[in-house]
C-alpha cells in the first residue's frame, strides 16, 4: 500500500511541475521569454554580496531594452 500511495503523490507532484511550467511560460510569452536570461543573470548576480546590485546594471538594462 506505500507503495501506491507513493506512485500517487509522484504522480501529483509531476502534474503540478507541469502546470507551473506553463504558468510560467504564459506569464513570459513574447518579449518576457526573450528577457528572461537577462532577468535570471541580473537576479544571479544581485546575490552577490556588495558588488552584485552595481553588477547586474548591465544585464538590468538588457531586460528593460528587450521587455520595456
Amino acid at each position: 500500500m506505500h507503495g501506491r500511495r507513493g506512485v500517487m503523490i509522484e504522480s501529483m507532484a509531476r502534474s503540478l511541475r507541469g502546470a507551473v511550467l506553463l504558468l510560467l511560460l504564459a506569464a513570459l510569452g513574447g518579449c518576457g521569454l526573450a528577457a528572461a536570461p537577462c532577468r535570471i543573470t541580473s537576479a544571479a548576480l544581485k546575490i552577490i554580496p556588495y558588488v552584485g546590485h552595481s553588477a547586474a546594471q548591465t544585464t538590468d538594462a538588457c531586460a528593460a531594452a528587450i521587455d520595456p
